[in-house]
């Protein structure tokens, strides 16, 4: 078994060097594919964290001041239903400190100024709510109203923000994915143009192993070890090369006045080591599928 073993790392390496060329253009290849993959998976975190708030149709929030008493919070409460007709009392949703702390730490992700700040007794409570009115002006009036209620610290509204956030967002994400399967098929293609031409240049030698009894799987596991490796060699780079970018975008934000919505662009470093861990298994994904389809559709050589 250990001779088995020994011998397929043996042949990937004797191949790898017969073929460095072609060998380092499909870990290139892969490494920039899954560096635009794990860069989409961070910047759509970055963009969610924008729009954490507005999730479910929510286009207004009301803020309650962290000193607020219960009287009051009950007070505004019944003011929003009262609104029926302009709002949808169904939905309306209370957020209370500890709640909004938790979405404050995704907001406020890559500021840790503010960040630290706050605390789970300081933050304001809020009301979520979704307006049954397609009339922005009608909303804004509606905004202006809560915001004189006793107990009531500010009104947000979506409007604008919203639209332009989730409008980028989309068009960011379609165009990365685009290009990044573009670029692991691409990958794919000379993973498996690597591993034919490996089988072509020792075709003299497989028809020997074939002669003395070697089995198919025999033959073909060298060369699968190949392209996973150099799928997986890609993925390696592309995490660094992703780490890289996450280390100087999280650097540059903390050069903004804290409190500003750049900061919530920052991802968490739990979710880019994922991130990381999603990239090595589909690199070696990737070397397998290519590797794996060469060595069944070229073994007769």
């Amino acid at each position: 078994m250990i001779s088995r073993v020994a011998y397929a790392f043996r042949e990937t390496w004797a191949s790898f060097r017969r073929n460095l060329t072609l060998t380092v253009a499909a870990v290139l290849t892969s490494a920039i594919a899954l560096l635009l993959v794990g860069a989409t998976f961070l910047i759509q975190r970055g963009f969610s964290n924008l729009l954490v708030q507005w999730r479910g149709d929510v286009e207004m929030i009301v803020f309650v001041r962290a000193d607020a008493t219960p009287e009051q919070i009950s007070f505004i409460d019944g003011s929003i239903r009262q609104a029926s007709t302009v709002v949808d009392a169904n939905r309306l949703e209370y957020v209370d400190k500890i709640g909004t702390y938790e979405e404050a730490t995704r907001i406020f992700a890559g500021d840790p100024v503010t960040l630290s700040l706050l605390t789970p007794e300081n933050v304001p409570s809020q009301f979520k709510v979704v307006p049954l009115t397609q009339d922005p002006a009608l909303v804004r009036s509606l905004a202006d109203q809560f915001r004189t209620l006793p107990g009531v610290e500010d009104v947000a509204l979506a409007e604008d923000e919203f639209e332009v956030i989730s409008t980028l967002s989309g068009f960011v994400r379609n165009v990365t994915l685009v290009m990044s399967m573009v670029l692991l098929v691409v990958a794919v293609g000379l993973i498996w143009n690597t591993i034919r031409t490996a089988m072509f240049a020792r075709r003299r030698e497989i028809e020997v192993m074939k002669l003395v009894g070697a089995t198919n799987w025999f033959i073909r596991i060298p060369f699968m070890l190949e392209g996973l490796l150099q799928g997986l060699i890609g993925s390696l780079v592309a995490c660094g090369g992703l780490w890289a970018l996450n280390a100087a975008w999280t650097n540059g934000v903390a050069g903004f006045k804290p409190g500003t919505g750049i900061s919530s662009l920052v991802v968490p470093s739990s979710y880019l080591t994922t991130t990381m861990l999603v990239l090595l298994a589909t690199g070696a994904l990737v070397g397998a599928v290519g590797s794996a389809i060469a060595a069944s559709r070229f073994l007769d050589v």
